[in-house]
């Protein structure tokens, strides 16, 4: 088996994303990929019960990708043995009216994980410098008081708005949430495959939009801008991590160890002591019980 090392996939410096793989397997067949994934979040259900009782730090899992990128069946098939009431999975759609009369970050600020849980965002803060910077005039729904038109949507206003991203992850950062941003790599050829399954089984139509054939015709536009917005905002507090996702077995494989390899660093995150006059009387406490 190929190992798999975090820092192989974090993304330390600026990079082309035409330069960066689209396809894993770790050299291991589909089965063998999903028994190694069993074997991982049987590990990362028991750090988060210690990170629930510890209490001091919430874990923000951050996923953006192209569409049929396997973003559901990532979250479904990494997420599934930890704890329900430990783990809270956030699909950010169109904003809604309310969500519209408060900055852009808003619906992002109160859909942060507690201390001690997992916060899941499918599709994140991040379309507010993607799909919007794709389609600029999105922005003037948004009721900015110095947007007047989409010519006001330069490059000014994208440096203003990736400057307040990155000072929104610092300061989450800084009061102890532990940020992962995946972005999940498929290739164009392995996008049409997923679009044409869609059509062609019947439990799948429901997933297709011709929206969707759309939106891949502006594929350049996008990889361009995720370039951009990657570049920008990977940092050692907030880093992005390449994800080929063109296999999904190995894409999950790879975000559940990735997550598990960064948190082991945590060597803080205990149990905590159980107070000692308490501990003092665990036998007595116990006798008192099996003499009911």
């Amino acid at each position: 088996m190929k190992e798999i090392k975090s820092a192989d996939f974090r993304i330390d410096k600026n990079i082309s994303l035409k330069e960066l793989t689209t396809y894993e397997d770790f050299q291991l067949s589909k089965k063998t990929l999903e028994e190694e994934l069993a074997k991982i979040r049987i590990a990362l259900s028991k750090l988060q019960n210690t990170m629930y009782a510890h209490g001091k730090y919430a874990v923000l899992v951050c996923l953006q990708g192209m569409d049929t990128a396997g973003k559901d069946s990532l979250i479904r098939e990494v997420f599934k043995d930890l704890n329900a009431r430990g783990v809270v999975v956030h699909s950010f759609k169109v904003p809604t009216e309310l969500e519209r009369k408060h900055d852009y970050l808003w619906r992002h600020y109160i859909a942060l994980p507690a201390r001690g849980k997992f916060g899941v965002f499918n599709r994140t803060h991040y379309e507010n410098v993607l799909v919007t910077r794709v389609h600029p005039e999105y922005i003037l729904g948004e009721y900015l008081p110095e947007v007047k038109s989409v010519a006001d949507v330069n490059d000014a206003f994208w440096d203003k708005r990736f400057e307040q991203i990155n000072h929104f992850e610092k300061t989450i950062a800084q009061n102890g949430t532990i940020i992962f941003k995946f972005f999940l790599n498929l290739s164009k050829d392995e996008q049409k495959f997923r679009l044409l399954r869609r059509l062609e089984k019947k439990n799948k139509h429901w997933k297709f939009s011709p929206d969707d054939l759309k939106e891949r015709m502006l594929w350049d536009k996008y990889q361009e801008c995720y370039e951009d917005a990657i570049n920008r905002t990977s940092k050692p507090h907030a880093p992005w991590y390449n994800i080929p996702a063109d296999n999904k077995a190995a894409a999950r494989l790879l975000v559940a160890s990735i997550i598990l390899e960064e948190l082991a660093k945590y060597t803080d995150i205990k149990e905590p002591d159980l107070d000692p006059k308490v501990k003092a009387k665990i036998d007595e406490y116990k006798q008192q019980l099996e003499n009911e």
